[in-house]
């Protein structure tokens, strides 16, 4: 009789036991690659220089267009996994007490995947602006914006987003984790793909014209990217992240009209 009382609170200790090594082993995971995608980065992105140095300007080849779309990709890893972490955390929590059978890891790997699949879609897209841009001249070596009109409409379009509704509607997804699960839960790890590529759209329909800005300040610019990121992680984890959206949309939309002072 003692036995059986004591079974249900030792499983729920052993529950909880799993769940916070679960917590571990994902912030570990993401941390590490975080930093592995910003070393990336910093080396230069595979492109053979430092992201600081760029000045001559590289034809572009399937070789070299499969590169650009790598430091895309890469670098929305480095800038958006920090923000998608709470979001990832809950889905292991959620997993590991639903019990929904299999590794809880493994579905917490896929669920981040699918994720990151999303922004690999965006990145694709980044890549084919990227050429067309750069096609037209109206990017430097060092991949950044050398036309004036062309920077004051990446802010002010920018701007003009961050105060619509869309952005907005997509930014409560963002900072609501806990009711982003209850309402699109899938069992399984295609459930878990499904999810992650479900909340991977909803932040790139959150960030996507924000991200354009690093036309503007220069794609490789390390101080422009860590600045967007920090813009990105801010709007979704500080209380006041929906207003903090809002008046970056009115700096930057100043900002643009601002270029075409003389």
């Amino acid at each position: 009789m003692s036995t059986e009382a004591r079974a249900p609170g030792g499983q729920g200790e052993l529950i909880e036991r799993l769940v916070r090594r679960d917590r571990w082993v994902v912030v570990g995971g993401l941390l590490l690659v975080t930093l592995m995608a910003w070393w990336y980065l910093v080396l230069g992105a595979g492109m053979g220089r430092g992201v600081m140095e760029m000045s001559m300007p590289m034809p572009w080849s399937p070789g070299y267009a499969a590169l650009v779309f790598l430091m895309w990709w890469i670098m929305m890893v480095a800038m958006m996994l920090p923000s998608a972490a709470p979001m990832i955390l809950l889905f292991a929590l959620v997993n590991r007490r639903r019990g929904t059978g299999g590794a809880p890891g493994v579905s917490t790997t896929i669920f981040a995947a699918g994720y990151l699949i999303a922004w690999g879609v965006f990145s694709l897209m980044a890549t084919g602006a990227h050429w067309l841009l750069d096609q037209a001249g109206l990017l430097s070596a060092a991949m950044t914006s050398q036309n004036i009109l062309l920077g004051s409409l990446l802010l002010i379009m920018a701007g003009v987003y961050q105060l619509t509704p869309w952005k907005h509607a997509c930014l409560r997804h963002c900072r609501g984790p806990l009711d982003f699960v209850m309402r699109y839960w899938r069992p399984g790890r295609r459930g878990a793909l499904e999810m992650g590529l479900r909340h991977g759209a909803v932040c790139v329909g959150c960030c996507w014209v924000v991200m354009g800005l690093l036309f503007y300040g220069g794609v490789m610019n390390l101080y422009w990217i860590v600045g967007i990121a920090l813009l990105v992680l801010l709007e979704k984890v500080l209380p006041a992240g929906g207003y903090l959206g809002s008046v970056s949309g009115i700096v930057f939309v100043a900002w643009g009209l601002s270029l075409l002072v003389p």
